[in-house]
């Protein structure tokens, strides 16, 4: 009991000391606020307002169909031009795509031919590069097909597909963006509020008046994790809810309690980890400069960003070992998919037990750095 109640009143203390530090206070809000809002609702990986410009060498029906074909809010009115000012177009960054359309064309469909039809794509804009070009073959395939649909009778199709998307039936981005946004932010503030709480006891010197009072290191080290954690998921929780639910609009399906358990088990392994990381520097810049390339590791190999499955697979062991690869796997099957625990245990099992082995190498590492028991 007289052990609880040292944690509650250290831990207490730490919530006290981060509320007077204006820097890191700001950098909550704004992290959990204004970062999670202009990311999610300015980054989009669909095909929108794209730059098209077409080469017409057949002027047929069908090539002007074709020109007809692509409309907003995908694309931009076509742009008619000259096959000597393709290079010029892409080249200057005026058009994203520039579609060729050959001499004969349509005579060549009628006659059951395969005409060759260029697409010249800025793959600079990577993005949406390779999005567009799946659009724009699709309408050309779509408007090639209705065409010869009229001299021919149309077969009926074998077998129909019917595809159906329960979250985020529009497939709008900022529903994705703007809750791995806030998952990212917890992975980035976990390490950097724990490790700055105890870059910040030794720089202000209160270190020392820790370490001559009747308490122990797993004492100290417990009382900055939950307060620290204690602090990011309220700030992640209100985030999801004023600006991620209310200020985008986003449908939160899943169970907000059980997303809340998820990131304190998350919490307690990565905050040892930024405590650990703080104990091999003396002061803040060096421990800003240790924390970002774990930050992004973290942040970048995780599954937040691209799928856990297109990377290498000693990378995808590797990163089995990182909590933030099942937080993220957690995050999204309660938030998108609403699973319950009965499916989602393991993750919980897993980052339980890395923060356990993180706990244990920060506590070693914390004794050695402070000289305590």
């Amino acid at each position: 009991m007289r052990a609880l109640l040292i944690i509650l009143r250290l831990g207490i203390k730490e919530i006290y000391s981060l509320a007077r530090d204006p820097v890191l206070m700001g950098l909550i809000i704004y992290t959990f606020s204004v970062s999670v809002y202009t990311v999610a609702d300015g980054v989009e990986t669909e095909l929108r307002d794209a730059a098209i410009a077409i080469v017409d060498e057949d002027d047929s029906v069908l090539s002007h169909r074709l020109r007809g074909a692509f409309l907003p809010p995908y694309f931009k009115p076509p742009v008619i031009i000259d096959i000597a000012d393709v290079d010029k177009g892409l080249d200057s960054g005026t058009y994203t795509f520039v579609l060729d359309i050959p001499a004969n064309f349509e005579l060549d469909v009628q006659r059951g031919r395969l005409p060759a039809v260029q697409l010249n794509v800025d793959a600079t804009a990577m993005t949406i590069a390779g999005n567009g070009a799946g659009y724009i073959t699709s309408i050309v395939e779509q408007e090639v097909a209705r065409f010869t649909s009229r001299a021919e009778p149309e077969a009926d199709a074998a077998a129909a597909l019917q595809i159906r998307v329960k979250y985020n039936p529009n497939l709008e981005a900022v529903w994705f963006n703007a809750v791995m946004e806030v998952v990212n932010n917890i992975i980035v503030m976990a390490v950097i509020l724990s490790g700055a709480a105890v870059i910040r006891e030794r720089e202000h010197g209160t270190i020392e008046h820790l370490l001559v009072m009747p308490v122990t290191a797993v004492e100290i080290m417990i009382s900055k994790i939950w307060a620290n954690g204690l602090v990011i998921v309220t700030a992640a929780l209100l985030s999801l809810e004023l600006v991620v639910h209310r200020g985008l609009g986003v449908p939160l399906t899943g169970s907000i309690p059980l997303f809340a358990l998820g990131a304190s088990v998350f919490l307690f392994s990565v905050t040892a980890l930024g405590v650990m990381l703080s104990t091999f520097t003396r002061s803040m810049p060096q421990f800003a400069l240790l924390s970002i390339p774990v930050i992004v590791v973290l942040h970048l190999l995780s599954g937040s960003q691209t799928p856990l499955e297109s990377m290498p697979k000693t990378l995808q062991w590797i990163m089995q070992l990182s909590p933030a690869t099942h937080f993220v796997r957690f995050s999204q099957a309660v938030i998108y998919r609403d699973a319950p625990i009965t499916l989602i245990w393991p993750e919980l099992a897993i980052m339980f037990v890395t923060g356990c082995l993180f706990f244990m190498m920060a506590l070693s590492r914390f004794r050695i750095a402070m000289g305590t028991r």
